[in-house]
C-alpha cells in the first residue's frame, strides 16, 4: 500500500469497505485492480479519477462480483506453480443484492471508515485467540458480506456423498479393483487402483472416471509420491451448464479410458462443501465447470535463485466454461484433444523419468534398509557373542571364586580341627603325665600286692600294685605306657589340667563328667587274655573287687571308636596299638 498512489489506496479501501475484506489479501485486489485500470464501479469508468487507458471490459467490482466473460471457443492454461500463485478466493458466487448508485457506494465508503477501528480491533484479538487455538466469533462490518458454507465435521464425507450422488445422477458406476501401491510405500494415501476398461458391455455400461474420496490435500500429496497426473473437477449447482458437465462430459469413454490408462487421480466436489471450496480458492476458480490437470514439473530458475531444487508441483492446465459438445471447453473432445495432443506428451517424458528415479530411490532405500537390518544383525550376533563371552568368562571367574572360597573355608575348617585336635591332644596329654606323677602308685617293695603281666601294642610289662590299689591306677598305668620317652617324669604337672588340686576321686568325677562316656576317653580296653573277660573301669572299685588276681595276664585292646577316644587325640602310639591288637 506504501508503493501506490492516494487515488489507487482509495480505490483499494473502497474495495475493501464493499466486499468482505476478510477473505480477501490486499495483493489480491491490487492484482485486479492493475488488471481493469483501477475501475472500481461501472458508473466510474467514465471518471478520470479510475480511468487509465489499460481498463478493460470489466470493472473491478463485476469481474469479482461476477467473474471474466470467458471465451468459450478456447480455454486458458497456465504454469502457476503453488508456490508462487497468490491466494484468491473463487469469485463465482450465488446473486446477491449490492449497491450500483453513487449515494449507496458513499454509505459503505462512510460505514467502512467508522468501522476500521473494529476490524483492526478484531484482528488483534483473533490472532492472539488463534495463537492458542481458542474459537473466536467472527464479526464482519462491512456491508455487502458473504460467506462460503463450512462443514468443519465429515468433510471426507462430503466428497463420498457427491460421489454417490454423481453416479445416481449420471446413471453411471467406478470400476474397480485391488489397491495396488505404485510406489511400495503404504503409509501415504494412494489410489493406484486400475479400471477394468473397456466394460464387458460398453453399449449399454456408463462408466464414471475413478474419482479419490479423500482431500484435496491427500491428492497433492499422491501427486508428489507417486509422479502422477491429477485432475481436479469442481461444479457448482448454480451453473445451468454443470448437469450437462455430469452427463456428457464426465461419463464420455474416450475421456474415462484415457484418464484410466495414464493412471490419473482423478478428484472432484461442489464448492458448497468447504473442502472443494477451499480448493476452488487454490486454483483460483472464477467459473463453472471447472477442470484444472496438475503434475509434477521442473523447477524454473528465475533471477533470484541461481541454484536448481527438486520438481515443483504445478497446475498445467485449467478448463472453465460451458461443456459445449464438440466445443466448448469443458466438453470431453475438447478435454481429449488438449490431453492427447498437448498435455501428454509434454509432461509424460518427466513424469516417467521421475516416476523411475522414484523407484530406484525406493529401491535404493529398501537397499540400505536391507543394508541396515543386516549389519544390525551383525552388530546384535557379535554383541551376543561378546556378551556370552564375557558372561562365560564372569561364571568362571565366579566358580573359580566359589571354589577358593570353598577352599579356604575348607582349609579354615581342616586349621580349626587340628587346632583343637592339638588342644585336645595337648590337654589329654598333661592328662596322662599327672595321672602318672599323681595317681599311678609305686611300685610295693614286698608284702601283699597284686602282680599282673600287661601286654602292651609296644611290648609287654610286668608291674605290681598294692592290693588296695583301684581299677583307675590300673588304668592309669597303662595310659602312662603310651607316654613318649622324651617326657622325664620329673617334668610331669603337679596339678590336673581341670583344677588346682586333687587325686583320684578329682579324675572319676571328671571322667563320669565327660560326654563321650569312660571307654570313649581313656581310647582302650582291658581285659583277661584266657578266658577272656573285659576289665571294665569303674569308679572307686578296688583289682580284687574286679576279680584280678596276682598273676595274671591282661591284654590293652585299642577301642575301634577313635571319635574321641586316643587314635583322634593325635598320639603316635596309638597306630601301633591298633595294628599290633588287630
Amino acid at each position: 500500500m506504501d508503493t501506490l498512489a492516494e487515488d489507487q489506496r482509495d480505490a483499494v479501501r473502497q474495495l475493501q469497505a464493499v466486499l468482505d475484506s476478510q477473505h480477501y489479501d490486499t495483493d489480491v485486489l491490487v492484482s485486479v485492480l492493475q488488471s481493469v485500470g483501477w475501475s472500481v464501479h461501472v458508473c466510474d469508468r467514465s471518471s478520470d479519477k479510475f480511468h487509465s487507458s489499460n481498463s478493460g471490459p470489466q470493472s473491478a467490482m463485476e469481474l469479482l462480483l461476477d467473474g471474466p466473460h470467458p471465451d468459450p471457443s478456447a480455454s486458458s492454461e497456465s504454469t502457476l506453480s503453488f508456490v508462487d500463485q497468490p491466494r484468491q478466493l473463487p469469485v463465482d458466487r450465488p446473486e446477491r443484492p449490492r449497491g450500483t448508485g453513487p449515494l449507496k457506494s458513499l454509505a459503505n465508503t462512510v460505514f467502512a471508515v467508522l468501522s476500521l477501528p473494529f476490524h483492526v480491533v478484531t484482528g488483534i484479538l483473533r490472532f492472539i485467540l488463534g495463537v492458542f487455538r481458542v474459537p473466536f466469533l467472527s464479526l464482519n462490518f462491512g456491508s455487502n458480506t458473504y460467506r462460503p458454507p463450512r462443514h468443519p465435521q465429515d468433510s471426507r464425507g462430503a466428497i463420498r456423498r457427491w460421489i454417490t450422488a454423481l453416479e445416481e445422477e449420471t446413471g453411471a458406476y467406478n470400476i474397480k479393483s485391488s489397491p495396488s501401491v505404485a510406489t511400495g510405500r503404504d503409509n501415504h494415501p494412494s489410489t493406484s487402483r486400475r479400471h477394468t476398461y473397456p466394460p464387458a458391455n460398453p453399449e449399454t455400461t456408463r462408466v464414471l472416471p475413478d474419482f479419490f474420496d479423500g482431500t484435496y490435500d491427500e491428492v497433492l500429496d499422491i501427486c508428489q509420491k507417486e509422479a502422477r497426473i491429477a485432475c481436479v473437477i469442481l461444479v457448482s449447482e448454480e451453473h445451468d451448464d454443470v448437469p450437462a458437465f455430469k452427463r456428457v462430459t464426465l461419463t464420455d469413454p474416450d475421456l474415462v479410458r484415457i484418464m484410466s490408462d495414464n493412471n490419473f487421480v482423478v478428484w472432484g466436489g461442489d464448492i458448497r462443501d468447504r473442502i472443494p471450496w477451499d480448493a476452488a480458492q487454490k486454483l483460483q476458480a472464477t467459473t463453472y465447470p471447472f477442470v484444472a490437470f496438475l503434475a509434477l514439473q521442473p523447477h524454473r530458475s528465475t533471477s533470484t535463485s541461481s541454484f536448481s531444487s527438486g520438481p515443483v508441483l504445478t497446475v498445467l492446465s485449467r478448463h472453465y466454461g460451458p461443456s459445449v459438445p464438440d466445443s466448448g471447453p469443458t466438453s470431453a473432445r475438447s478435454l481429449v484433444n488438449h490431453l492427447e495432443g498437448q498435455l501428454l506428451p509434454r509432461v509424460d517424458p518427466f513424469l516417467t523419468r521421475h516416476r523411475a528415479q522414484i523407484q530406484e530411490r525406493e529401491r535404493d532405500r529398501l537397499l540400505r534398509e536391507q543394508q541396515d537390518r543386516a549389519y544390525q544383525d551383525s552388530q546384535r550376533r557379535d554383541r551376543e557373542r561378546m556378551e556370552a563371552k564375557i558372561r562365560a568368562e564372569r561364571e568362571e571367574a565366579e566358580r573359580i571364586r566359589k571354589e577358593e572360597e570353598t577352599q579356604r573355608e575348607e582349609e579354615r575348617r581342616l586349621q580349626a580341627e587340628r587346632d583343637r585336635q592339638e588342644s585336645i591332644k595337648h590337654r589329654r596329654s598333661q592328662w596322662r603325665r599327672w595321672m602318672r606323677r599323681s595317681i599311678v602308685p609305686p611300685e610295693p617293695r614286698g608284702g601283699d600286692s597284686i602282680r599282673l603281666a600287661i601286654r602292651l601294642p609296644s611290648g609287654r610289662v610286668v608291674r605290681s600294685f598294692p592290693s588296695f590299689s583301684t581299677v583307675t591306677a590300673l588304668y592309669a598305668f597303662v595310659d602312662s605306657q603310651t607316654i613318649p620317652s622324651n617326657m622325664k617324669p620329673q617334668d610331669d604337672p603337679e596339678h590336673p589340667p581341670e583344677g588346682s588340686a586333687g587325686g583320684v576321686e578329682t579324675l572319676e568325677r571328671f571322667i563320669h563328667s565327660q560326654v563321650q562316656g569312660p571307654e570313649s576317653w581313656w581310647g582302650f580296653k582291658l581285659a583277661l587274655s584266657y578266658p577272656r573277660r573285659e576289665i571294665k573301669w569303674r569308679a572307686n572299685t578296688s583289682l580284687a573287687e574286679a576279680g584280678l588276681k596276682n598273676g595274671e595276664q591282661l591284654v590293652m585292646e585299642v577301642t575301634s571308636d577313635l571319635g574321641n577316644g586316643k587314635k583322634s587325640l593325635g598320639h603316635d602310639s596309638d597306630d601301633q596299638y591298633e595294628s599290633e591288637s588287630d
